[in-house]
């Protein structure tokens, strides 16, 4: 009999507006991150921490990780990535009941996640948790792994793809594209993987930006990828989770919008009418699906 119990493809996974980086190396910072209401918190094993700490790195976020959930916070950890598998003692560390997932660097392709959901699995398995409880959001970081973005999406644990691209970062070097604050020499690939995500039924991450005082930029930013499709992005400073968190709200304006347009269509219904204007707009089931879909996730973010 086969123990795992893994998510179904559409099955509700709390959205995600916000997910606040934080060293694992600054353990005084932990307590403090209940308090900048970030959706989610990634602490972090891998490029924030020098290679010489991150022992103590692994130490200090496998002992935060309940009392930040005893906070109500939602964690997860970016671990490291080796030549040949991801690291093994990261992965021992801190899974365990109170985690909620695994933030994968570096992806290469969808062999990377069948590989670590098996070792995974044994880990719970060991530890006496609910095999397939641990989720995973790759970050696609590779010319490869944004090419198979969809194929990497549909895999088991997998609740988010992370297709951001910050300047100076990762993608910028694979792709060896010229990175500008307008994005469009990144317009493709994160329309790609915007695509990629909601065709899997996951939610589709963005982010990260980089320059910390400039919050007019990040909000320019933010409200490009909202338009792009994304649900929320990974920052890196908590200045700037407040205004992600806005940017990814429903406004009380697109909420009235929405209920008004399902209130005129079902009284439009009782006349026999399946087609009408609504404020100036002409309206019929398709639009009316669209509305009731938009009220009933913006339920998520109030209750958030």
């Amino acid at each position: 009999m086969n123990p795992i119990k893994l998510l179904k493809v559409g099955e509700k996974v709390k959205p995600i507006r916000t997910m606040l980086f934080v060293p694992g190396i600054k353990e005084t910072w932990f307590e403090k991150v209940p308090s900048y209401q970030t959706d989610t918190v990634i602490l972090d094993l891998e490029d924030s921490v020098p290679e010489n700490l991150k022992n103590q790195a692994r130490t200090n976020v496998s002992d935060a990780i309940k009392p930040l959930t005893d906070n109500g916070q939602r964690v997860y950890v970016r671990i490291n990535r080796g030549p040949y598998c991801f690291n093994i003692k990261d992965l021992e560390a801190i899974i365990k009941k109170d985690l909620e997932g695994i933030v994968l660097p570096k992806l290469d392709g969808p062999e990377d996640i069948e590989l670590i959901h098996r070792i995974i699995s044994e880990i719970e398995f060991n530890k006496g948790l609910e095999v397939g409880s641990i989720k995973l959001i790759p970050t696609l970081e590779t010319a490869k792994s944004i090419h198979a973005a969809y194929d990497i999406a549909i895999k088991p644990r997998v609740v988010a793809l992370a297709g951001v691209s910050p300047r100076s970062g990762d993608v910028e070097r694979e792709l060896n594209y010229q990175w500008t604050a307008e994005g469009l020499e990144r317009l493709y690939i994160r329309s790609h993987v915007v695509l990629a995500a909601k065709a899997a039924k996951v939610q589709p991450i963005g982010g990260l930006w980089q320059d910390i005082k400039d919050l007019e930029g990040l909000r320019k930013a933010a409200q490009f990828n909202r338009q792009l499709g994304f649900s929320g992005e990974m920052v890196i400073h908590p200045s700037h989770v407040p205004i992600v968190n806005e940017v990814y709200s429903p406004t009380e304006k697109e909420i009235a919008y929405y209920e008004g347009m399902i209130e005129a269509f079902n009284e439009a219904l009782k006349e026999g009418r399946a087609a009408i204007v609504y404020e100036g707009e002409h309206i019929d089931y398709a639009h009316v699906k669209t509305a009731k879909q938009y009220v009933e996730a913006a339920k998520n973010y109030i209750s958030s």
